[in-house]
């Protein structure tokens, strides 16, 4: 299991984020990218600017966040 500083070591500039919606995404949604194994960044569409947090799969599933919702594998 990586720690949160190996996360945040990873580079994410090319990584695909994706969006997850309960309704209509007029005013933003949550955005999520794998971004290597075990390791996901999870963004705001509404702040594109502001830097992803970042988490392992352990911590997402913790946190209730299911990758499948956004169409990924966890």
């Amino acid at each position: 299991m990586r720690n949160g500083t190996d996360l945040y070591a990873l580079d994410i500039s090319g990584a695909s984020f994706t969006k997850a919606c309960g309704g209509p995404c007029t005013e933003g949604c949550v955005t999520l990218a794998r971004i290597g194994e075990d390791a996901w960044a999870l963004g705001d569409s509404k702040r594109p600017d502001a830097q992803p947090l970042r988490f392992t799969t352990e911590e997402l599933d913790a946190a209730g966040i299911d990758p499948a919702r956004f169409g990924l594998g966890a």
